[in-house]
């Protein structure tokens, strides 16, 4: 994180354009510029730049827009649940999609199944995503009257509520519709890759003993397949999961770009248009921190896939 920070800082530093100057406009007297340039902090060295910013962020202080003059810890706690909402809704469709398929093609490896199911893996990871997003907005979108060209509609968290409280639907229902295109279109690329590594990691288990020694003292096939062998095989799938998640927050950022989706990504893209440096040294923060937070829950969730793992 501490070198995501640098590295961020640097480049937003490097970039050609002065925000102040793009704020006030050509017209803008000279001392007007170095005035708001003093305020900013943005006429001191580099190093005493990124001193001062960082000692704020350590104490829970993002900056100020400058384009905007709003708290960035504000900006980005408004558009943090649209971004984890996609992220996690993405999740969970490559996971749906990925573990069966994988399991499925492990099973009837080297059939035509097998063969179909490779073929559409390797198809997924090869698609940029960003095509992806438009082909669903250009052929399903504008077709298909269930799924919204744009934006966001309700979150989950709030239709959860209203579906605890009241007992209706209406909120979950709209936040299922205008999330599916853009999580389908995020999820695709890991569905993907988890499908390979899903038959791979499989194959490789079912060949083992303690899976014959199941099968002979004669145990169902769905026991042998789904609490013996699955349970083992999904460590490196596992930690796959974990980084694709990260993948994920950050490829928000296009995915969140075509589909308007109001999160994250999409604010660091307006900022980086508009200079706005407190927002993209903030956001690219914020994304580093939940890739790396996603990374240590993973860690810690192998001593509860395998037993034979303990922390110590």
């Amino acid at each position: 994180m501490l070198g995501v920070s640098i590295i961020v800082f640097m480049l937003v530093y490097l970039a050609p354009g002065d925000p102040i100057r793009i704020m006030l406009g050509e017209d803008a007297s000279p001392a007007e510029v170095e005035r708001l340039r003093e305020v900013y902090g943005l006429d001191r060295p580099v190093h005493i730049q990124y001193g001062m910013w960082l000692g704020n962020v350590l104490r829970g202080d993002l900056g100020t827009s400058i384009r905007q003059g709003r708290p960035v810890t504000t900006l980005i706690l408004n558009r943090l649940g649209a971004t984890f909402e996609l992220g996690f809704a993405s999740l969970i469709i490559a996971v749906l999609i990925s573990i069966p398929l994988g399991v499925l093609a492990a099973l009837k490896h080297s059939s035509w199944l097998d063969f179909t199911t490779m073929v559409v893996a390797l198809i997924g990871i090869s698609m940029p995503g960003f095509w992806l997003a438009l082909m669903l907005l250009t052929h399903v979108a504008l077709h298909v009257d269930f799924f919204p060209l744009f934006g966001r509609g309700a979150s989950f968290a709030g239709g959860f509520s209203q579906l605890l409280n009241e007992g209706s639907f209406t909120e979950f229902y709209d936040a299922f519709r205008y999330v599916l295109l853009p999580a389908f279109s995020l999820g695709t690329a890991s569905a993907a890759l988890l499908t390979r590594l899903t038959r791979s990691s499989m194959l490789d288990v079912l060949r083992l003993d303690y899976i014959r020694t199941a099968r002979s003292k004669g145990l169902g096939e769905r026991v042998v397949v789904f609490k013996h062998a699955l349970r083992n095989a999904l460590l490196p799938v596992v930690t796959v999961l974990g980084l694709q998640l990260g993948v994920m927050l950050g490829g928000a950022v296009i995915t969140e770009t075509v589909f308007a989706w109001p999160g994250i990504g999409r604010l660091i893209v307006n900022s980086i248009s508009q200079r706005d440096f407190p927002i993209i040294q903030a956001g690219t923060l914020m994304l580093a921190t939940g890739f790396t937070v996603i990374n240590l829950l993973v860690d810690l969730s192998y001593a509860w896939l395998n037993p034979r793992i303990r922390y110590d």
